[in-house]
């Protein structure tokens, strides 16, 4: 990536690069938050990419074996040095951002502002249930992963045969598959179709646009193994605006997964 940037001769200042820490190698010190991995794995992310700085840094993971206050104050040390402008946590539960805001405020230091969990049409609990008070108390911003949900609601499972090259052809990827593959998940992506052709739009444009509805959606990940996959997907940017409150009511009949605020927090 910092070759490609460089070649390419981005302005640097318009660019939005993040990248994240927790594991790194084999090694005893090499996994988790401590201080010590937290500085030398920035140190060595920022060698990899050519770079001074990025913007974001998150913690991919919570550690359990490292007190907060430790992460907290190293990822402060980090901001401290110019090696990013702010840290964030990637699957955290809302309880551990609190926490980590607690530790923040009282050392008068820099709490995560943005938080990375899964998200899309047919996972929504953390997202639109478990989240809902640090919003606003903290100002935290959502980066998503999976918006397509590995790829289901593209419809590309749905004729009943795995294609060879996709993600649930691989070997550790097999239980998900048959999780995520119930005749239920199917019919709903189905249902979607006649939706998304009403907005001249792929089932994948119409799923990563819904993701992007969100308010409290900062960003939204996607991924791509081609150059056409990377056009298909921004041109969800098209479909943004067509997302009415009719539109999401029609989605939401359809797939009927929006969280109930009486769910207790797991």
């Amino acid at each position: 990536m910092g070759q490609a940037i460089c070649e390419l001769c981005w302005k640097r200042s318009d660019l939005v690069i993040s990248t994240k820490i927790f594991w790194g190698g084999q090694g005893p010190n090499d996994t988790g938050l401590s201080r010590k991995h937290i500085v030398e794995g920035t140190k060595a992310s920022l060698k990899r990419l050519d770079m001074d700085y990025v913007d974001v840094i998150y913690c991919h993971r919570p550690d359990p074996s490292t007190p907060m206050e430790e992460t907290v104050r190293a990822m402060n040390h980090v901001i401290d040095h110019g090696w990013a402008f702010y840290w964030g946590t990637s699957e955290w539960s809302a309880q551990q951002i609190t926490e980590a805001w607690a530790v923040a405020g009282r050392l008068d230091l820099v709490g995560p502002v943005v938080e990375q969990p899964e998200y899309n049409l047919l996972a929504r609990r953390k997202v639109e249930l478990e989240y809902l008070p640090i919003y606003s108390t903290y100002g935290l911003g959502l980066t998503t992963w999976s918006p397509l949900a590995f790829g289901v609601l593209t419809a590309k499972y749905n004729q009943g045969t795995i294609p060879p090259d996709s993600r649930f052809a691989l070997d550790n990827y097999k239980d998900l598959a048959t999780k995520s593959l119930q005749d239920e998940v199917l019919l709903k992506v189905n249902g979607l179709k006649p939706i998304a052709d009403e907005l001249d739009a792929t089932l994948a444009q119409l799923a990563i646009a819904w993701c992007a509805s969100n308010p409290n959606v900062s960003s939204v990940i996607t991924g791509a193994t081609k150059e056409s996959q990377i056009v298909e997907n921004m041109k969800a940017l098209e479909v943004l605006p067509k997302l009415t409150p009719d539109v999401l009511e029609k989605i939401e009949a359809i797939v009927q997964t929006k969280p109930k605020h009486s769910e207790s927090y797991r």
